[in-house]
């Protein structure tokens, strides 16, 4: 099956694609059916080469693998060839053609076999220069995306800013409540150690005035020994003379 060659919207001047315009890459034998290839041609057909890389790249089948390389392959033929631009270049056709049927046999009950078909395909992907009006229609888009982009990033920007400054002036609030706080606390913690340090120094002062009463009933005691120790060594001769005048009064009677 050779399938339709070029787009509904091409002219009839175009018979068979690549013949009279355009640069194409070629991948034959690829082991795929032309059925599953044509599937995933059909999302790429007419649409520029980077939107196409793009489908290619999120297309969720394994043929698209190879559509991919064979597009890649067919831009870089037309960079490097043929002097075209790559951001100009769009698929101007993209077909599978049927290629060789590898038959292999499946054994089956009772002697029989069945027949296995291992198909292949042809991949052909076609680019060209798109005209100037699409050209121009694509500029103006990218143009007014990246206008909008600049806008919406502008305006991003405009909110983190706004958002920042929202945040600081709640942050300077909480640094002020938090300062207040800390100074609140080092008051109190002030006239604690202020209150403790005026009780320490009544607790020293009593301790002086007990020590103090104390040296001086020991000053009195002392001197009262003093006074017991003088009066004791005046009695003692005194005591000692009368014993004698005794006893020398019992020798004259005797």
């Amino acid at each position: 099956m050779t399938g339709p060659k070029l787009n509904e919207a091409q002219s009839p001047a175009m018979a068979r694609a690549g013949e009279s315009s355009g640069t194409r890459a070629v991948a034959k034998h690829v082991r795929s059916s032309a059925y599953k290839a044509r599937v995933v041609l059909d999302l790429i057909r007419g649409l520029d080469v980077r939107r196409a890389d793009e489908v290619l790249a999120l297309t969720q089948r394994d043929i698209a693998r190879d559509i991919r390389k064979v597009l890649r392959s067919a831009v870089a033929n037309a960079v490097n060839n043929d002097g075209q631009d790559a951001e100009e270049l769009f698929v101007v056709a993209c077909f599978a053609d049927e290629g060789t049927t590898l038959k292999r046999f499946r054994p089956r009950a009772r002697g029989r076999a069945t027949r296995i078909r291992k198909r292949t395909c042809h991949i052909t992907v076609i680019v060209a220069r798109m005209s100037d009006d699409r050209l121009e229609i694509l500029r103006a888009k990218a143009e007014g995306a990246s206008a909008s982009a600049a806008a919406a990033r502008r305006a991003r920007v405009d909110a983190s800013r706004r958002r920042a400054e929202a945040a600081q002036s709640d942050g300077a609030d909480d640094v002020a409540d938090e300062v207040t706080d800390e100074v609140a606390e080092e008051q109190e913690a002030e006239a604690v150690e202020t209150e403790a340090v005026e009780a320490d120094a009544d607790a020293a002062d009593e301790d002086a005035v007990a020590e103090t009463d104390a040296d001086e009933a020991d000053v009195d005691e002392a001197d009262a020994a003093d006074d017991a120790d003088e009066v004791s060594d005046v009695e003692e001769p005194a005591e000692a003379e009368a014993e004698s005048e005794a006893d020398a009064a019992d020798e004259e009677k005797n």
